[in-house]
């Protein structure tokens, strides 16, 4: 039997299988030189700085083979199609290769016969749909977070990513950094106790809109009130001519239709996310950082298949910033910055270093510790929590991590890699739950199990605008320009 024959006949066991995401040293070993014919045959779609990471990370890879790349920029296209030929050429005794193909089009990538897989690592608005559209073309994904930017378009993710039977990965690898990890797994086994209350950032448009690329255009946006929101914003900014080669109208797709401005993307690319602060492209924080921390912090709270129950606000809520609450009491709080940990909060030590992110801190019965990378070394207290963590080390190498390692591992195996397409549509809706609680200035109360809120209220005499009516439910889902559709 044929690697793709075995592909084909396992792929409908895969939504049946469990199985650890931990790969043992033998797994790796075994595709440490694996026959140019049995590799796993990639198309990475989008070129953007992301992109340019899993190009390098997929091309190094000895089990995988990058056979085509896509994306609605021309030059970045060309650039990711020269990269790749120049990464396969130098192991040639010939110097030379021509086997990566480019597309401007994903779907002319995704009608290819002899593509496994892809990696989707372009601009949010994009990843549900061209997602589905990979699992109904018969090929595993890999997508960056976050997976949806609506709580509607991950549900209907995760539902085709079961029906197609697709081994899905979410792009958050900070929970495989093995450090992380092992905070993890202690927190979520009880070593801190009962967790009472957690910590993570979330950042208003303030710092965002203070970028070079905004300076001439914030006349138009009132920086002063747009840059204190914490959920992104419908703000139109004027056209310009589009660059060369780029497919705007591609590149907006099932997006409300934007006018190309250099803010939202640029070529090439002055940074990863750009165009985030716009809510037809992309979520905030959700975008920047909080999917990452929020895949870390449900993990260790064994919340990563559920949800918060409740969303309070600050405006009629007993606590200072947006705090979620889980079912079994604890509580997440979505802070400015750490310093609010000690003196708003007063949760740990004033002494306490907390530094980094996509992670946060947790308050037990028995001390505290950090779960945040970028920062430095994991930090906690009592330091006999340590002794107990057994950790091999307090460092955090973001570079040591299996996650790209362990969706190729379960292609070939067919069980479920450590970010599927469920925890990945979690992580997500905990942002787009605190982007719907601020945009509509309330608390609200959610049902994690069907997913919807709970008493949203209705029109009743002059109590609430007739706007509100129903708001909180109806912000769960958005259509999309035509005439694209999933």
């Amino acid at each position: 039997m044929t690697r793709r024959e075995f592909l084909g006949r396992t792929a409908a066991l895969s939504g049946t299988v469990a199985a650890p995401w931990i790969i043992v040293s033998a797994a790796r070993r075994a595709t440490a030189n694996v026959a140019p014919s049995e590799r796993i045959t990639v198309g990475l779609i989008g070129h953007g700085r992301m992109g340019q990471g899993h190009l390098r990370r997929l091309a190094g890879d000895r089990a995988v083979q990058l056979v085509a790349v896509c994306d609605v920029d021309r030059l970045r296209c060309e650039d990711a199609k020269r990269r790749a030929e120049e990464h396969y050429a130098a192991k040639t005794s010939s110097g030379t290769y021509r086997g990566c193909a480019a597309y401007n089009d994903y779907r002319k990538l995704l009608a290819r016969p002899d593509i496994d897989a892809v990696v989707i690592a372009t601009p949010d608005h994009w990843h549900t749909l061209q997602a589905i559209d990979a699992a109904k073309a018969g090929k595993d994904v890999y997508c960056e977070k976050p997976i949806s930017i609506t709580i509607g378009q991950g549900r209907r993710l995760a539902e085709t990513m079961r029906r197609y039977a697709r081994v899905f990965q979410t792009g958050t690898q900070y929970r495989s950094i093995p450090t992380i990890r092992r905070v993890c797994e202690f927190v979520r086994t009880g070593g801190l106790g009962k967790v009472k209350q957690v910590f993570t950032l979330w950042t208003s448009l303030g710092g965002f809109f203070g970028a070079p690329r905004f300076k001439p255009y914030r006349h138009l946006m009132d920086v002063e009130n747009s840059g204190k929101s914490y959920a992104p914003l419908d703000i139109n900014l004027p056209g310009e001519p589009v660059p060369d080669g780029l497919d705007w109208d591609l590149w907006v797709g099932p997006a409300l239709w934007h006018p190309y401005n250099p803010a939202y993307h640029k070529n090439p690319s002055p940074g990863v996310v750009p165009w985030a602060f716009c809510e037809d492209f992309g979520a905030a924080s959700v975008t920047w950082h909080h999917s990452h921390s929020a895949d870390v912090i449900q993990y260790a709270l064994g919340m990563e298949n559920s949800g918060p129950v409740e969303l309070i606000h600050p405006g009629n809520g007993p606590y200072p910033t947006l705090t979620c609450r889980y079912a079994d009491g604890t509580l997440l709080h979505l802070i400015d910055h750490w310093g609010m940990v000690k003196e708003v909060y007063k949760a740990v030590p004033a002494t306490a270093r907390l530094e980094g992110n996509f992670g946060g801190v947790f308050v037990g019965e028995r001390g505290w510790v950090t779960s945040m990378s970028t920062g430095g070394v994991v930090e906690g207290g009592p330091e006999t929590l340590f002794e107990e963590m057994k950790l091999r080390t307090r460092q955090v190498n973001i570079g040591d991590n299996n996650h790209h390692a362990n969706w190729l591992e379960c292609i070939r195996t067919r069980r479920r890699p450590s970010c599927d397409e469920h925890i990945g549509h979690r992580s997500a809706s905990l942002g787009h739950l605190a982007i719907i609680a601020h945009r509509l200035q309330r608390s609200l109360k959610w049902d994690p199990a069907k997913e919807e809120f709970i008493g949203d209220p209705r029109f009743r005499g002059d109590r609430l605008a007739p706007a509100q009516a129903g708001a909180a439910n109806r912000l769960r889902c958005r259509a999309m320009r035509a005439p694209w559709r999933m």
